[in-house]
């Protein structure tokens, strides 16, 4: 890694309610790949409020383009999603939509990138179902899924304005799951 090419993770996920659950699971997540040395961007939920993602659209607004640079700039990605009805966000599907834009890349879609995933739901089926959902949209989009993935109950684990959580086990495994996305997007750079 030289500083003209620094290595970036990018974290994208959370909610709409700022320092949501799913976002400080991100977050620490995110820390970890840190410090793994590389340089990480977080895009939470208020930011992926987008419109619809529509291919026939030519236009995208100011947070799409952001999102789509983010993307396309980034050697590793995290992904947090909070489990509604026992599947991922819309606003994380959303924004995930997005990668489309990358389908004419030299390096099209997540390819080549490991993706880091997690859920955070309220009980363990939504938790477990939207983690196997981020799974295959991750391998639809051609991303390499890392080995360990998060289903967090936020029923038994809450999350903390510091960086911790009252599970050391879901902590642990968030961790991780940064890791694990950093050490891949270091290998990738040699």
């Amino acid at each position: 890694m030289t500083s003209a090419n620094p290595v970036r993770v990018l974290g994208i996920g959370g909610s709409l309610r700022d320092g949501s659950q799913s976002e400080r699971a991100l977050r620490i997540a995110l820390d970890a790949a840190a410090e793994r040395g590389v340089q990480t961007e977080l895009i939470p939920g208020p930011e992926l409020v987008l419109p619809f993602y529509d291919t026939a659209a030519a236009e995208r607004t100011e947070r799409a383009v952001r999102l789509i640079e983010a993307v396309r700039g980034a050697d590793g990605v995290i992904v947090v999603s909070p489990g509604y009805h026992g599947a991922l966000s819309g606003l994380v599907k959303n924004a995930l939509d997005y990668v489309e834009d990358l389908r004419e890349d030299a390096r099209p879609y997540l390819d080549g990138r490991a993706v880091g995933l997690a859920a955070v739901a309220y009980g363990w089926q939504a938790a477990v179902t939207t983690l196997e959902q981020l799974r295959t949209i991750t391998h639809a989009l051609r991303g390499w899924a890392t080995p360990l993935g998060g289903s967090i109950n936020s029923a038994e684990t809450k999350f903390d304005e510091g960086g911790g959580a009252s599970d050391e086990k879901s902590v642990g495994t968030l961790r991780l799951i940064g890791q694990q996305v950093a050490d891949h997007a270091l290998l990738r750079s040699r």
